[in-house]
């Protein structure tokens, strides 16, 4: 997710500063029903961030989520999408982009309501600290003008609640604000009205009466001040049993004393001739500035850079900003940019200071910084004391005055950084370094990630030449993707290609491609990735440093605390106390709550770093492919049955199949990886193992390309592999994944290259797997002879082997054919036998795939009260599992057995409740999309004629010759029609 915003986003507006509207330049973009824009207001408010479907659906349905769940979300953003996108913007360019489990606004080009009012807020608080209430109170004006009624008007949801009152108190605060200007400008009975309303509104509000008390002063009105002073002790006293704060107290002894100076400020003659004063007996002192040299072009950190050099919020005290990141970021580069551009706003000096916490030379102490800092500022003669309590109070007495700005580069720990700290009221430090100084109070926080692939090849194009750059582009991107983004091996990369000019770039890319040579060549005089890198891995506790190391070996890009607790043996609780300490140092990124990840060069890092421990690394690799194997296996409809061979769960980290399949969920999309990796290391029976295991998991989920892949993956290896059940049995799987896709003819020679290898070496697990398998494709291509001696073999093998998943799958395809023939007793004796298998194996899919077909069987007897009550188990079922297609399926059937009990219009609702599920599904990954649309279509045209709504009949059966018109001829109906596949 990502990128920048193309231009048909330009000219966005977006106004959520009253009810929520949006505009295409002049044109306003119609944003739907109040719970839409409410989804809206959820992304829009946290632009650039992603924000997770648990957040939206909590956020805006609170505690009762549709029974969808997550799986709504879809159409609402759907429906954005076409509202808010251009012609022609794809799902690349849209500006709400979709990650593996969250939505991301993207903020370039967007006009919004809530950015402009911070920015005219900042701009009143810097002129006002400034002395200049009159330009203050015309921003604070212009501001409050944004608003256009109450914010986020009509939205439901906590999450818009919570930014209703958020922004209400914004409100009341520039209010506030822009009164206390025109107290200043002397223009306080101008103030009154208005505060009259705020004290009204809030009457137990003390800031509010303060500023009053001040208005009423400066009105000659100096006994109403004080009688209102009177009022709000004794209403505090009677209603909360409290005084008033020190800020009121202090108001009201200014105001019992006349002093003009604290409740009215100074004239601005007055202002001019005491500033004048004050310069004539203030000290002359020259100004010092030893800030580095630029370091050249800043590339990709404008949003940083920005915050920055922001206006503090609290203008009279002094503001600490931390920036924080991986080595070789470009940390040290941003803050002396900022510091740069903040240098004509500290008149008193701009100083710098290199703490050394990650370096070669030795790290510089408090003492010695402090010494340095005072000679440098002219505030110290002859010999300073050298101890810590001595100098700090020195550094303080000397700074008082002073408007300072401080750079502290290379920060080690909020320690060597307190008694740094000016004291000088407005002074700015800067501090920079690779920890997260969680123990120091920061006004603002900068997390400085990698460069985006864009920002990364602008970066080496103005290091190599565009002109280079230019004649190899896909070089060119290649090398940024190497250097991982990160800028110090971008510009050694860069740095290298300047003094070799017989190099190309696509010469450079072959050097570094490979974890083997890659930080090996990321290097050029005394300048190292890697280096850099053990400089931060060196300041490592021992087991923060073991912790580390295992990471490197992590088989996936994303993981948890529970991966790094398997592969050390740790407990969790200690698992996670040093992950968060890795984040801290930098080392590693947490990019959602509880999901970690290591940069590219990071993770060749710790593989390269040498284990204390005799088979550390191999032992940690185990244990996180075991780990992976028992989600998948725990995951899997199979059952324990389904894998006879391999390591066999022990006391497993997984309470039950539900944790494990969302544990993987929790993976995305790199499930996949986890088996070539596997396979990579020499662990081809994990490979195996891991593959064969996923297989059900990716088919329930539509997700069948990956399901091919991870198996042959596994293939290509399984002669490597020592357990040979697995020859057969990744057949079977490439099999199972063909038959879901509908592809026959290359199902049919898996299964049957799989029943061959069964038989020459015994296996009669997979023996059953195959005959079942085969059974399913004689049945879809109208075979029902052979598949009827398929499956009988099938279960017979299945229930000697005690293998339920088996047994109820092939007596499950058994049924199916005796329905097909006419057979109605025979496949509900098939049917019932199933259900006992699909009891005892205890999934609640398979059973309620069972349940729907038995309640065919009497809908079409017309036995509607048996189907109503198998259907509505069927649905409570599927409901668990989150099978939208069988959901479907089933409500449309219960709309047809309440027809046939003479209720049409439960009938009618429940056929519509079915046509939204459906709508949840996606032709894309769901064979049976089209067939399921035409079913439910076609019960409910027959509900509408029998009730004589012909037109709304009529409109049915056309869209069901619409979708049949669409499909080419598939002589797969059987199955097609019933979506039951093993």
């Amino acid at each position: 997710m990502g990128g920048g915003s193309p231009q048909w986003a330009e000219g966005l507006r977006i106004a959520l500063l009253g009810p929520v509207l949006a505009w295409r330049g002049t044109r306003p973009v119609h944003l739907g029903p109040p719970r839409r824009r409410a989804v809206l207001a959820a992304i829009v408010l946290r632009a650039d961030t992603p924000v997770s479907r648990e957040q939206l659906l909590d956020g805006v349905w609170a505690e009762q989520p549709p029974d969808s769940g997550r799986k709504i979300l879809a159409p609402y953003v759907y429906e954005l999408r076409k509202a808010l996108d251009g012609k022609g913007a794809g799902p690349e360019h849209s500006v709400i982009r979709t990650g593996t489990d969250s939505y991301l606004f993207i903020a370039d080009g967007l006009h919004l309501d809530v950015a402009d009012l911070a920015e005219l807020a900042d701009a009143a608080q810097h002129a006002k600290a400034s002395g200049d209430p009159a330009t203050a109170l015309d921003r604070y004006t212009e501001a409050l003008d944004l608003f256009r009624g109450e914010p986020l008007a009509g939205l439901p949801g906590p999450f818009a609640q919570v930014e209703r009152e958020r922004l209400a108190e914004r409100r009341r605060t520039l209010q506030r604000e822009r009164l206390e200007c025109l107290v200043l400008l002397g223009r306080s009975a101008d103030a009154l009205d208005e505060l009259a309303g705020l004290s009204v509104a809030a009457p137990l509000n003390e800031a509010v009466l303060a500023l009053r008390m001040r208005a009423l002063y400066g009105s000659g009105r100096q006994a109403e001040a004080l009688n209102a002073y009177q009022d709000m002790r004794e209403r505090l006293s009677d209603e909360l049993g409290i005084d008033p704060g020190e800020e009121l107290r202090q108001t009201y002894d200014a105001v019992l004393h006349q002093d003009n100076a604290r409740l009215v400020g100074l004239a601005p003659e007055r202002s001019t001739a005491h500033a004048a004063r004050a310069a004539q007996h203030r000290p002359t002192r020259r100004a010092v500035n030893d800030l580095p040299g630029d370091v050249g072009r800043l590339i990709g950190r404008d949003a940083e850079l920005a915050r920055l050099i922001a206006p503090s919020s609290a203008p009279g005290s002094v503001t600490i900003v931390t920036v924080d990141g991986t080595a070789g970021v470009g940390k040290t580069a941003l803050v002396v940019r900022a510091a740069r551009e903040l240098s004509d706003r500290y008149p008193d000096g701009c100083l710098f200071v290199d703490l050394r916490a990650h370096s070669t030379q030795r790290r510089q102490s408090p003492e010695r910084v402090l010494q340095r800092l005072l000679r440098s500022l002219g505030a110290a003669k002859g010999e300073l004391p050298s101890d810590l309590e001595e100098l700090t109070a020195a550094w303080r007495a000397a700074t008082s005055s002073l408007r300072l700005l401080l750079v502290l580069d290379d920060a080690l720990d909020a320690g060597q950084v307190r008694p740094l700290l000016p004291a000088g009221g407005g002074s700015r430090v800067l501090v920079a370094g690779r920890r997260r100084l969680a123990e120091l109070d920061a006004d603002r926080r900068v997390t400085l990630e990698p460069l985006g692939s864009g920002d990364a090849v602008s970066l080496l194009t103005h290091l190599v030449g565009a002109e280079r750059a230019g004649k190899e582009p896909e070089a060119t991107h290649r090398l940024a993707e190497l250097c991982d983004g990160l800028p110090l091996a971008l510009r050694i990369a860069g740095s290298r290609l300047q003094n070799r000019h017989t190099w190309s770039v696509a010469y450079l890319v072959g050097r570094i491609t490979g974890d083997d040579h890659r930080l090996g060549e990321l290097s050029v005089g005394d300048r190292s990735v890697e280096a850099a890198f053990l400089l931060s891995y060196d300041q490592l506790a021992p087991e923060q440093q073991r912790a580390f190391r295992a990471l490197g070996w992590v088989p996936t890009v994303e993981f948890d605390v529970l991966m790094l607790a398997t592969m050390l043996y740790w407990p969790v609780h200690d698992a996670e106390r040093i992950l968060e300490s890795l984040v801290d140092a930098s080392l590693l990124q947490e990019p959602r709550p509880s999901r970690y990840r290591l940069h590219d060069l990071v993770r060749m890092h710790a593989r390269r770093l040498p284990e204390t421990a005799p088979d550390g690394a191999a032992s940690a690799r185990t244990a996180a492919l075991r780990l992976i194997l028992d989600a998948a296996r725990t995951a899997s409809d199979w059952g324990p049955r389904g894998f006879p061979t391999g390591p066999q769960p022990g006391e497993s980290p997984f309470a039950n199949w539900q944790d494990a399949d969302a544990w993987l969920d929790a993976a995305g999309g790199e499930l996949v990886d986890v088996v070539g990796f596997a396979a990579a290391l020499g662990e081809a029976d994990y490979a195996c193992w891991i593959a064969e295991a996923l297989c059900d998991y990716f088919i329930r989920q539509g997700r069948y390309h990956e399901s091919q892949t991870a198996v042959e993956i596994a293939l290509a290896h399984v002669a490597e592999a020592t357990d040979q059940r697995m020859t057969p049995a990744l057949r079977n799987c490439l099999a199972y994944t063909a038959l879901h896709q509908r592809r026959y003819a290359q199902a049919c020679d898996w299964f049957t290259e799989a029943l061959h290898l069964s038989r020459y070496r015994p296996n009669p697990g997979e023996e059953a797997r195959a005959l079942a398998g085969l059974g399913a494709v004689d049945l879809s291509v109208g075979e029902g002879d052979r598949a009827t001696s398929h499956l009988t073999g099938a279960v017979v093998l299945a229930r000697r082997l005690h293998n339920d998943w088996v047994a109820a799958i092939a007596l499950l395809t058994l049924g199916l054919v005796h329905q097909f023939a006419g057979q109605n007793e025979e496949a509900l004796t098939c049917f019932a036998d199933a259900r006992t298998h699909a009891q005892a194996g205890g999934r609640p899919r398979m059973l309620g795939k069972v349940l729907s077909c038995a309640a065919d069987i009497h809908l079409c007897l017309s036995q509607y009260g048996e189907a109503k009550s198998l259907l509505r188990e069927v649905i409570h079922l599927v409901e668990q599992v989150g099978d939208t297609y069988f959901c479907a399926r089933g409500l449309t059937r219960l709309g047809t057995a309440e027809q046939g009990e003479g209720d049409p219009s439960a009938a009618i609702a429940l056929h519509h409740q079915a046509l939204l599920k459906h709508r949840l599904l996606s032709p894309l990954t769901e064979p049976g999309y089209n067939w399921l649309e035409m079913d439910i279509r076609s019960r409910l045209g027959r509900v509408y004629l029998a009730t004589g709504r012909i037109q709304e009949a009529r409109e049915q059966f056309q869209a069901v010759v619409a979708v049949h018109d669409a499909l080419a001829h598939r002589p797969d109906r059987a199955l097609g029609d019933w979506g039951i596949h093993p």
